[in-house]
């Protein structure tokens, strides 16, 4: 039986296009003879896969100036693909890692690290579909409740604590360790959606296990009419808690709407803790109008983009592409203030809770 290959790093990069110059988030997994991208972590099946064996990387990549922490990967064929990555020292080991997965298959060698793959296999003779319909029977079913945390409500979720519960109850499963698995399943598939920081974190990859066992992971049916109150006019989360960080960066930047595109100035203020930016009427204000959710994010340099002639300066535009592929396009007043924004938030999303 061949062995399937070993994954040796993954998490989201920034992908050039092929055959346009568009710039997206990839969920990228290196292999040990070849690098996967997906559109999403969850998908099942890649969009593409690059082969490593005679490819060659390049780093630092020069041949995008205004895009920071840029390298290139020129497979056999001599075909190039651009990766970007957040910060230095993640570019840094990627380029390294590759490196060595391309030293190791042109000599004939397997990667020496050991795997820390966790692959979901469940018995051929478990229905998710039917599982699914069975959990959300009014009846015998798992109750929707209206919970909260960190003093946002939310209504019609359930705790990972409830699910591994039902399963137990229900006998479709031995012990929670089994639990586990299945519900973490039922989440790659889209049956059970997280709801709150923590439960969005793990299914983020930033947990042992995409599903969380615990009393404060909240989750909900993804047409159960779940919502969180405190989202505001602009559909970001506006936290009313107290906020307890340190103010990493705070100024005005020009911020361009979702709806209308146009382009307004406010008053950001970068804190540590939570990992938001929030921004405000420079008029004045306490009360944000709303707020980018940091961790997890990708945060980049653009070139150009459209709607942005009114303000067009070079070197002054940067992007916020958050965990769940919202954009944000936000415009400094010159290249050392946008680099500056850029390395804070970086930092912030990295270390902020």
């Amino acid at each position: 039986m061949e062995r399937e290959p070993m994954r040796i790093r993954e998490g989201y990069l920034v992908k050039k296009g092929s055959m346009f110059n568009t710039w997206k988030p990839m969920w990228v997994v290196l292999l040990e003879d070849g690098i996967e991208f997906y559109k999403r972590k969850a998908d099942n099946s890649p969009k593409g896969m690059i082969p490593l064996k005679g490819s060659s990387i390049h780093s630092p990549c020069q041949d995008f100036g205004k895009r920071m922490f840029v390298f290139k990967l020129t497979v056999a064929k001599q075909q190039d693909h651009f990766f970007q990555a957040a910060y230095l020292e993640e570019r840094d080991a990627w380029v390294r890692d590759i490196k060595k997965a391309i030293h190791h298959i042109d000599g004939g060698q397997r990667f020496a690290r050991k795997s820390t793959r966790k692959s979901i296999r469940l018995p051929e003779t478990i229905n998710l579909s039917a599982l699914y319909l069975s959990m959300k029977d009014p009846e015998k079913g798992i109750k929707e409740l209206k919970l909260e945390k960190d003093k946002r409500v939310f209504n019609h979720c359930f705790t990972g604590t409830c699910v591994i519960d039902w399963l137990v109850s229900s006998s479709s499963i031995r012990n929670r360790k089994e639990g586990l698995l299945l519900a973490s399943s039922l989440l790659s598939e889209g049956y059970l959606q997280p709801a709150g920081d923590t439960s969005k974190a793990a299914a983020e990859g930033l947990s042992d296990t995409p599903f969380l066992d615990l009393s404060d992971a909240y989750y909900y049916f993804p047409d159960s009419g779940f919502f969180c109150e405190g989202y505001s006019s602009d559909d970001d989360v506006v936290l009313k808690e107290e906020f307890r960080g340190t103010i990493v960066k705070q100024g005005c930047l020009l911020k361009q709407g979702h709806r209308r595109k146009n382009w307004k100035v406010r008053k950001f203020i970068l804190r540590d803790d939570p990992a938001y930016l929030h921004y405000y009427d420079p008029a004045g204000g306490e009360e944000p109008l709303g707020a980018i959710h940091l961790r997890g994010c990708v945060v980049t340099a653009v070139e150009d983009m459209p709607d942005t002639k009114k303000y067009d300066v070079d070197n002054v535009l940067f992007e916020i592409i958050t965990a769940n592929e919202i954009h944000y396009y936000l415009q400094a007043a010159s290249s050392t203030e946008r680099t500056e924004w850029i390395k804070a938030i970086q930092s912030v999303a990295r270390t902020g809770k």
